[in-house]
């Protein structure tokens, strides 16, 4: 049997169920909403499990599923060299957002991450203390400033409001995933020239967890013939 692990609730659910509905596989919840059990009609040999998106990509590396449907952020966030750990059978075309840097708009003179860097510089400078940017994805934004050279900053973990954080003064700046750049604008912030970090979208990816029978390996092709990937 082949476990595919699924969001549980909210858009990136129907759109999952959508995208396998499309391709002739019907994912389905049993019972109420409350529920976390599914069906899968379609194809023989794959049970459907129902988990937060941010619990896919820890159940993916455990192999405690085979296959799981997340955001490339998540996946990328949550898990260390993760294209040694799990395998992308198909980006799934929704879900789509970016994971950016931004900075307040009154900063007329930090457009790119080298001014990002000056103003974190002369931010301690003059107040002793480094620069703070609030972040729920502390692994992508430490990779990517320490790969563009950004030194003087800290990061400053925020699970929610994050566009807030600027106004409310428990930050400087931001790292965090928009679509439309709307709520950014709204909140006086503005995103770096260069300051896209990662542009995500849903994804369905494959464990590569050691110990896959042989005829887990078959219904995988079985899936995948039917779903065309």
């Amino acid at each position: 049997m082949l476990k595919l692990g699924v969001p549980s609730k909210g858009r990136l659910m129907d759109k999952t169920f959508q995208w396998f509905g499309q391709r002739g596989v019907t994912l389905r919840k049993s019972g109420s909403d409350r529920e976390y059990a599914g069906a899968v009609d379609g194809i023989d040999g794959v049970e459907l499990v129902l988990l937060s998106a941010g619990e896919i990509p820890r159940e993916l590396a455990a192999g405690n599923i085979h296959l799981g449907v997340t955001g490339t952020d998540l996946l990328r966030e949550k898990l260390a060299n993760w294209d040694s750990r799990v395998a992308e059978l198909a980006p799934m075309g929704f879900g789509r957002a970016d994971l950016i840097i931004a900075v307040p708009q009154a900063w007329v003179d930090v457009d790119t991450l080298d001014d990002l860097d000056a103003a974190a510089a002369a931010f301690r400078g003059q107040h002793g203390l480094r620069l703070r940017i609030a972040t729920k994805y502390h692994r992508l934004v430490r990779e990517f400033l320490r790969d563009h050279g950004v030194a003087d900053y800290q990061l400053v973990d925020s699970q929610g409001a994050t566009e807030g954080t600027v106004k409310n003064e428990t930050a400087e700046a931001i790292a965090d995933i928009t679509s439309t750049g709307e709520t950014l604008r709204a909140n006086g912030l503005k995103i770096l020239n260069d300051g896209l970090i990662h542009a995500s979208q849903a994804t369905l990816f494959r464990g590569r967890r050691a110990g896959w029978t042989d005829d887990q390996r078959q219904k995988l092709k079985a899936l995948q013939l039917v779903l065309g990937i």
